[in-house]
C-alpha cells in the first residue's frame, strides 16, 4: 500500500511540474542566432570590437516554486583566459520580474555587479578575430530575496558562491558569436 501511495505522489508531482513547463530563459532580438551589432562590445574597451554595448532583452518563464529572487549571468566559456569571462552579472532581481528589457534600467532592488572587465553592468560580446565563442546566459532562481554580502563591487566568483548556496533551479541558453 505504501508503495502505491508513494508512486501516486511522485506521479502527481511530476505531472504538476510538466503542466507548469520547464524553467527556461530566452535572449531576445538576435539576428540569425547572433547578437545584433548594438549588443557587441564598444570600441572604448580596446578589445577590437565596434558595437554599441547595449544589453539585450532577456526573459524567462516557469521558475521553480518558492522562488524569491533571480540572478542573471552572461558567461563566455571560450574566452582566452583559461577561466572564461563573465560579461554580465545582475543579482536580486525580484521574483515577480520575468524579463529585463533591452538596455533599460534594472527593476527596483536589482543590482548589477562587477564583470571580469572590472566594472558593473553589461559588457558586450567580442570574440577575437577568427574565433567562435559560446555566451551562456543563466537565470538562477533563489530561495532568498537578496544575496548576502553582495554590493556592486562584488566579484563574479563571490556572487557565484552565494548564488549556488541559495539555488532552487537554473535555466540556460547559449548564444554563439564569431568574428
Amino acid at each position: 500500500m505504501k508503495k502505491v501511495i508513494l508512486t501516486a505522489t511522485l506521479l502527481a508531482a511530476s505531472l504538476g511540474a510538466a503542466a507548469q513547463g520547464k524553467f527556461s530563459v530566452r535572449v531576445e532580438g538576435l539576428q540569425n542566432g547572433r547578437f545584433q551589432q548594438k549588443h557587441v562590445l564598444s570600441a572604448s574597451y580596446g578589445f577590437g570590437c565596434s558595437g554599441g554595448n547595449v544589453a539585450p532583452a532577456v526573459s524567462w518563464q516557469n521558475a521553480p516554486k518558492g522562488t524569491k529572487s533571480f540572478v542573471l549571468t552572461m558567461y563566455d566559456k571560450d574566452a582566452p583566459t583559461g577561466l572564461g569571462w563573465m560579461h554580465w552579472v545582475v543579482v536580486n532581481i525580484p521574483a515577480g520580474v520575468s524579463k529585463l528589457p533591452e538596455n533599460q534600467p534594472l527593476p527596483q532592488g536589482a543590482l548589477a555587479t562587477r564583470t571580469d572587465g572590472g566594472t558593473a553592468g553589461y559588457m558586450g560580446a567580442c570574440p577575437p578575430k577568427g574565433q567562435n565563442h559560446r555566451y551562456e546566459f543563466t537565470v538562477t532562481a533563489l530561495d532568498v530575496e537578496k544575496l548576502p554580502n553582495i554590493t556592486a563591487d562584488a566579484t563574479p566568483a563571490l556572487v557565484g558562491f552565494f548564488t549556488r548556496a541559495h539555488r532552487l533551479g537554473e535555466a540556460k541558453v547559449t548564444v554563439r558569436e564569431w568574428r
